[in-house]
């Protein structure tokens, strides 16, 4: 196999949680992208981590690792809270960003992000691992005119079981915890991805835990052409993870995973993701299944984002911030719905 004819984006991970050790592992062995550094408040937990993986730097402090002038990008996975602070200030040290969901507490943390990519002229993108997945783009293939119409309507839910109650931060306020952050995030941007929009208003509930984080949350979305969809997302629950998109004539329904595989049997526990299409009105036409690639959302999203970079494709970064913009407003208004019982207006 020849080598490539790029440099691979030269890449630190900041932060040694499991997610980072899960995005180093799957895409360790990447030729677009090279792991070179990663860095922990502990300079020991760095070192072990970086051992794991076969990372040749390793720092103590996030400071050290931002200052690496060998790193030519970012790779945030610290909790929720910690998002906005950390991304703005690895591009204030020249780095591109990429950035776990979501991107960050609120729509005011958002709209600083993309200002502070702009006057640094480095590139930020939000890591949903599923957007760069084959299936989204087959999924998004399906939604042509010539196959389910005009689309009328997305249902789009996710949850899970949190663990570890006590210490996890998904239950902690102050870290940005809850289902809606947490979870809602990939529902309410899979809608986004499918509407092409922000909604108009949200209706929402919730339950609330102990802490104070929405253990679970419905909302639904109200388009400004008639359009509406529901939102589902929970930390109580059995795993579960489905969309179904309604159009005039036909129907889609997806999983829309992270991370896929071609079979049940895959060393990480990937699995087989599920996307079908109906073409027509009638029940007795029958769904015909839609094959897709299949591998780590982790490694597609980096090996997409060194590609970014490589061509300075700012096109897509736009639009995808644009995506990150009405993502974070609907969050915002469905968090304001679900506090004051009221149907809340976006604000852009």
């Amino acid at each position: 196999m020849s080598s490539p004819s790029y440099t691979p984006l030269r890449l630190g991970i900041l932060g040694c949680a499991n997610i980072a050790k899960q995005f180093a592992r799957d895409v360790s062995g990447s030729q677009q992208v090279a792991i070179q550094a990663v860095a922990s408040r502990d300079l020991t937990k760095a070192q072990a981590f970086a051992q794991s993986f076969q990372i040749a730097h390793a720092y103590g402090s996030y400071e050290a690792l931002l200052a690496d002038a060998a790193l030519d990008a970012i790779y945030i996975p610290l909790p929720n809270s910690m998002h906005a602070e950390w991304a703005i200030r690895a591009m204030e040290a020249g780095k591109h960003v990429l950035c776990e969901k979501p991107l960050a507490l609120n729509l005011g943390e958002v709209t600083r992000m993309f200002e502070v990519a702009r006057q640094q002229g480095v590139m930020l993108l939000e890591s949903y691992p599923y957007w760069f997945q084959p299936q989204t783009r087959d999924l998004l293939a399906c939604l042509s005119h010539e196959k389910i119409g005009e689309v009328r309507s997305v249902q789009a839910s996710f949850g899970f079981t949190v663990g570890n109650i006590g210490t996890n931060i998904r239950m902690k306020p102050d870290l940005g915890g809850g289902a809606l952050l947490d979870a809602g995030s990939y529902p309410l941007s899979l809608i986004r991805l499918v509407m092409g929009c922000a909604p108009e208003r949200v209706m929402a509930h919730a339950n609330w835990a102990d802490t104070g984080v929405d253990i679970s949350m419905m909302a639904t979305l109200f388009y400004a052409d008639g359009r509406r969809a529901q939102m589902s997302c929970a930390m109580d629950t059995a795993n579960h993870r489905r969309a179904t998109v309604v159009g005039s004539h036909g129907t889609v329904e997806t999983e829309y995973l992270n991370h896929t595989s071609d079979s049940h049997t895959h060393a990480w526990g990937y699995l087989p993701s599920q996307l079908r299409v109906r073409q027509g009105i009638a029940n007795s036409i029958p769904f015909e299944d839609v094959h897709s690639a299949s591998g780590s959302g982790f490694r597609f999203a980096a090996e997409a984002f060194a590609q970014v970079m490589r061509n300075g494709d700012l096109p897509a970064i736009e639009r995808a911030a644009a995506a990150s913009y009405d993502v974070a407003a609907t969050l915002d208004a469905i968090q304001e719905s679900a506090k004051t019982g009221q149907l809340v207006t976006l604000r852009q």
